[in-house]
């Protein structure tokens, strides 16, 4: 059964990096891929533009290609956006049968142990970890190095196997962009040419959140 991935973040702005990640991913893993912005996220600042910039944002950045699409969800739900409750979600919506796969960025992996409820995160979902090729990402904590040392597999076609569980490392391109840098940028009255996707260029309001006033 093909897959079902989940990609959240702040997306504040969303950039290339980030969907060109989601997009290796997608192809690695055979899978459908869901961008999620976070409304309220638990573990860092606050987002520059309100949730309904946000999603134009990602909206306009997906628009003519089918393989990521949004999931605005967690920007419909109040209180902070934790992953625990948007896993139950989906899976209520899938069923217990279709793989789930959360993508993590390797460095968010190593604080994956601070996340709310995380050990019932794999009960919902695989989990990938998104690594440059070549590296298995940061030292773990000795908690997370232990729940995962029987669920590692090696390949993409593992996580066919079972609806959830298991952590594969997915090599992606490492893209030196971060959305500070597109935030810093357009403050000093710069463009981001070639950071993000020429479509937020189209309409002068996606990126005004972050120009300065």
């Amino acid at each position: 059964m093909r897959p079902l991935a989940l990609f959240g973040g702040t997306f504040d702005p969303i950039h290339n990096a980030h969907l060109r990640v989601a997009w290796e991913a997608s192809e690695l893993l055979d899978a459908d891929v869901r961008l999620l912005p976070a409304s309220v996220p638990p573990h860092r600042d606050q987002p520059r533009a309100s949730a309904e910039q946000r999603a134009a944002l990602v909206r306009a950045a997906l628009a003519g290609q089918q393989r990521l699409v949004l999931d605005a969800r967690e920007l419909q739900r109040e209180g902070p956006s934790y992953t625990i409750d948007t896993l139950a979600e989906v899976r209520a919506e899938i069923g217990a049968e279709r793989p789930l796969v959360l993508l993590v960025g390797a460095d968010a992996f190593a604080g994956f142990a601070d996340w709310h409820r995380w050990r019932e995160l794999f009960d919902f979902a695989h989990i990938g970890v998104l690594t440059r090729p070549g590296h298995e990402g940061g030292t773990l904590p000795t908690e997370l190095r232990t729940k995962i040392a029987s669920r590692r597999c090696a390949d993409a076609a593992s996580l066919r196997e079972s609806p959830a569980g298991r952590v594969l490392p997915i090599a992606v391109t490492p893209l030196e962009i971060s959305a500070s840098q597109v935030r810093a940028l357009l403050a000093a009255g710069r463009d981001p040419r070639w950071l993000v996707p020429d479509a937020l260029f189209a309409d002068s309001r996606l990126l005004a959140p972050y120009r300065q006033r």
